[in-house]
């Protein structure tokens, strides 16, 4: 019988313990700053990737793998006969899923591509599933289907948004209402759903936030939880604030506090975080 082997790329924040525990193969996006181009989680970190950003003349830019590190680790995965499952981040967000479809169509493997529609830990739970599922011995379709069924029904992902210099040099948001938002404190709730970030709340300074999360804590004692991770971009002691009240509701949970990657922090900025979690 052929195996099942996942593959996923960098944007997929996960602890390292967990990635070489489930035999996940990743495959790493770029980022550049100020000219110099790092290897997400290879020659650069979330933590150091903040401080040169924060250092940064531009904003820096990220990219997406060359569709010839797709082929070389497909061919190489599917030497033995097994299928591949690769999944990846929001097309919205990154070209990368189309290079690793065109990538599946060169190589000579059975590769089946995912786009998860959503990034970061919420892309992670569907990338576990599916390596735990594999290492379980379930067949591809199965395998398909539990991930799409999770990622379509099951995942909700919170993003909080600290300042907007990012998003008004990435062009998201224009330099006025960046200005103005900055100057009053602004800080923006937004929530990702059919691949797409929307915003659903807005309110001046860090109080905001703590305003927010209580009502969602009460929200989150309704449902039936059964993966939680919280990731930060430079806002570990909030991540970590967020973490200590959802535990005692739900005890039987681990929890990941991870700092998000170069990927991730480009768009979102310093002293942004995200809830992200599955349910029932």
């Amino acid at each position: 019988m052929s195996k099942v082997k996942i593959v996923t790329d960098s944007s997929a924040t996960m602890e390292e313990s967990k990635i070489k525990e489930l035999g996940i193969q990743v495959i790493p996006l770029t980022v550049m700053v100020d000219n110099v181009i790092y290897i997400d989680g290879v020659t650069i970190n979330g933590s150091k990737f903040m401080d040169l950003m924060e250092n940064s003349h531009s904003l820096p830019k990220t990219s997406q793998p060359p569709i010839g590190e797709f082929v070389e680790l497909y061919n190489e995965l599917g030497r033995d006969g097994s299928t591949i499952i690769s999944i990846h981040l929001a097309e919205t967000l990154s070209g990368t899923v189309n290079t690793a479809r065109q990538a599946a169509e060169i190589a000579d493997a059975n590769v089946i591509v995912i786009d998860s529609h959503y990034t970061d830990q919420a892309q992670a739970f569907q990338v576990q599933l599916a390596a735990q599922m594999a290492n379980e011995g379930c067949d591809a379709s199965e395998i398909v289907a539990a991930v799409e069924d999770l990622r379509d029904n099951h995942t909700h992902l919170y993003m909080g948004v600290a300042n907007m210099d990012n998003m008004v040099k990435g062009g998201r948001v224009s330099r006025v209402v960046g200005m103005v938002s900055n100057f009053l404190k602004i800080r923006v709730m937004l929530d990702m759903h059919d691949s797409e970030l929307h915003v659903i709340a807005k309110g001046r300074g860090e109080k905001f936030f703590y305003r927010w999360f209580n009502q969602f804590l009460e929200d989150l004692k309704q449902q039936k939880v059964t993966r939680l991770g919280i990731s930060h971009a430079d806002a570990k002691d909030l991540a970590q604030y967020f973490e200590s009240a959802i535990q005692p509701i739900e005890p039987d949970l681990h929890i990941p506090v991870l700092q998000t990657t170069p990927i991730v922090a480009t768009h979102s900025g310093k002293g942004a975080f995200a809830i992200l979690y599955t349910t029932k």
